[in-house]
């Protein structure tokens, strides 16, 4: 291939998108990024990155360039019915536990680990609107929204990374509703100005009742953010009115102050996200010359808790394919996705039995994972008590969520 040859189009800036560009840089490929929004976003809700988001970090080279935010000093609380708040698992203060971040921390990582490897020519306010395949190229019709100017070019492989509901994925296999499988249930995410009151600065809370619930996820150095998510039976009426007074009926009876501050704090967030839960199902997530990633690939949804770390696995392992077969890139895209599949796949399964830890469906399914949160929460503390009693003894550094989040901060 020649280097036109390896000129490739990736729409959307986000996770997937920034990680695949930087999988293309890596296999000698020429990314050209749009990106809808007029700029890069940051902050956001937050995300816990697994193992297999710590491979994907690490196979992009970004690892050093992430500041992880996982607690020092902060408990994690259960509100029951009674209001009363018991220590919960504490998964985030766990040696070898995820990294606690926010989504912005991650785009932060993969944008500065791509302008190391020479950047790439991002456009802003600009998205496709036609996508014509030929035997040698794909020709895109990309229209600049500040403008409505209009241009055509051609590009040897087209990236949709643009999300859920995916222009890239509507242009080239067709509309959202053959691939969204709608979960009757409403997620809102966003950060939060002030900390719950009574809670510590690195404190988070957990109030999950019978189809609905409310988190608190508490950080080391910035303020906590929220997850608000409910089961309804009719998604589209959830749309119909202001979120936080469709928020303010849903959550009415649970007076914990938890969920009161929350509420009151989704009112003067000036972002949040406010959406229908989704998988997006694929028979196959490449068209010719056109491939998609990520959430425009996969959704695996924020109950799966897999999401950003399966972007980044998306664009690593692109990257790679594209590397072992470099002078063929259909075997590319056929040996990315068939490595890939079944891990999505399993995650998308799971997914499933994470909602009922997010939000159960009914009473029984609340007093069930009440028992399993406990037992975890009681291996939990175990877990830790063994961990400093070995850094005592001259073993595994004590605090295993300090030493984790000042390996991984690249302060």
């Amino acid at each position: 291939m020649t280097q036109q040859d390896r000129r490739a189009l990736v729409v959307g800036l986000g996770i997937a998108g920034i990680a695949t560009a930087i999988g293309l840089r890596r296999a000698g490929w020429e990314p050209v990024v749009v990106e809808r929004s007029p700029e890069r976003r940051t902050g956001g809700y937050f995300v816990g990155i697994f193992p297999d988001g710590k491979t994907a970090l690490a196979d992009l080279g970004a690892t050093d360039n992430l500041h992880v935010r996982n607690p020092v000093d902060g408990k994690d609380w259960t509100v029951s019915r009674s209001g009363r708040a018991r220590p919960g698992a504490g998964f985030l203060d766990r040696p070898g536990g995820p990294y606690a971040v926010v989504r912005g921390d991650i785009e932060d990582a993969l944008w500065r680990t791509l302008d190391d490897l020479g950047g790439a020519e991002v456009r802003f306010g600009t998205r496709p609107v036609g996508i014509e395949q030929t035997p040698d190229a794909a020709r895109v019709r990309l229209l600049h929204e500040p403008t409505g100017a209009e241009s055509v070019e051609e590009f040897a492989l087209v990236v949709g990374a643009d999300g859920v509901r995916s222009g890239v994925r509507r242009l080239a296999f067709g509309p959202d509703e053959d691939y969204l499988d709608q979960w009757a249930a409403i997620i809102c995410a966003f950060e939060l100005d002030e900390q719950v009151p009574g809670l510590g600065p690195e404190d988070g809370s957990i109030d999950a009742r019978s189809r609905r619930a409310a988190w608190v996820f508490g950080f080391a150095d910035r303020t906590p953010t929220a997850l608000l998510t409910y089961r309804t039976q009719d998604v589209d009426a959830q749309f119909t009115r202001p979120p936080a007074e469709t928020l303010r009926e849903v959550y009415a009876g649970m007076d914990h102050p938890s969920v009161a501050h929350v509420l009151d704090q989704l009112e003067k967030a000036p972002h949040f996200l406010f959406d229908s839960v989704n998988q997006v199902k694929m028979p196959s997530w490449r068209s010719g010359r056109v491939v998609l990633v990520g959430d425009a690939a996969w959704c695996l949804n924020l109950y799966s808790g897999m999401g950003s770390s399966m972007a980044m696995r998306g664009g690593a392992d692109l990257g790679q394919a594209l590397r072992e077969h470099p002078e063929d890139l259909h075997a590319a895209l056929a040996a990315w996705e068939a490595g890939l599949r079944p891990t999505i796949t399993g995650h998308q399964r799971r997914a499933r039995l994470m909602q009922q830890l997010f939000v159960p469906s009914g009473p029984v399914a609340e007093r069930v994972r009440a028992v399993v949160l406990a037992g975890l929460g009681a291996v939990g503390r175990l877990t830790n008590r063994k961990t400093a009693r070995g850094a005592e003894a001259g073993g595994t550094p004590a605090g295993g969520a300090k030493a984790t989040a000042d390996a991984g901060a690249g302060r």
